[in-house]
């Protein structure tokens, strides 16, 4: 069974580079095969990962609705879509990708993310990890782009404001019925743990297990700079080590279940 693993937070808290460095993290421990979604419109997890991508879930919506004779007779539209979207999945070297991208229209994010949800559902099977960058924010989780998470990974920086809207998140998971011992908190890009404050100390009491501090990178920051991947980071980075920490715990509370050697 695969081990699915959603991040969500607010905007600005590198989530998407902390999705992108799981990654490359399973990628180096040879764990397994991963896909890899960007659920978020933006759709800048490719670039990060140095792939280039030719068709969003948004773009085939968007070319379907827009000229609806390119589904093949006696083909229903929602069958059509998914076999596009199937096939909009990139292999790439150790991964593949699936990207939301950015639909038109009112309405038009309900429906991509039933899409997307459709299309997750039944890859979920096929991978042993399934990484998910969520939309900045809390609309999207109302939306549940997945059902299953086995490792829910809430992505903040070390300010006041990040924390409560860390906190914020955690609650409306809870309140989605996500498993309750699954929630963790990675703080990101910070000079030490916040652990005194009031805020960790809220969520704490929620439940949320702190799963560790990710150091600001320079090298991370200058390849960002540039626009190079992610893969192009040095092993010895400081954010490639915290990373192997954080992964640990998540890999020892979640992927041993399952009995996979790491």
């Amino acid at each position: 069974m695969s081990h699915v693993i959603a991040l969500a937070g607010k905007g600005g808290t590198g989530k998407t580079t902390i999705a992108a460095l799981i990654l490359r993290v399973i990628k180096e421990r040879k764990l397994g095969s991963a896909l890899i979604v960007d659920a978020d419109p933006s759709s800048n997890l490719a670039e990060v990962l140095g792939v280039k991508v030719k068709d969003t879930i948004g773009d085939i919506l968007n070319e379907v609705a827009g000229d609806p004779s390119k589904i093949p007779p006696g083909m229903p539209k929602e069958r059509f879509i998914e076999y596009r979207v199937q096939t909009s999945v990139i292999e790439s070297e150790g991964f593949d990708i699936l990207t939301m991208g950015k639909p038109e229209g009112p309405g038009c994010y309900c429906y991509v993310n039933t899409v997307l949800r459709g299309i997750v559902s039944k890859l979920i099977d096929d991978y042993d990890y399934i990484i998910i960058d969520n939309e900045a924010g809390l609309e999207h989780l109302s939306r549940r782009t997945t059902r299953r998470a086995d490792s829910f990974l809430i992505v903040s920086d070390a300010t006041a404001v990040g924390l409560r809207a860390a906190a914020r998140i955690n609650a409306l998971i809870r309140e989605l019925k996500f498993e309750k011992d699954n929630i963790f908190l990675v703080v990101n890009r910070a000079a030490k743990t916040p652990g005194g404050s009031a805020d960790m100390k809220t969520m704490r009491d929620q439940g949320v297990k702190y799963l560790g501090t990710i150091p600001l990178d320079k090298g991370l920051m200058t390849l960002s700079l540039k626009g190079e991947p992610v893969f192009k980071l040095k092993n010895n980075a400081v954010s490639i080590a915290a990373l192997r920490k954080v992964g640990e715990k998540i890999w020892q509370r979640n992927a041993l279940k399952s009995g996979r050697d790491r």
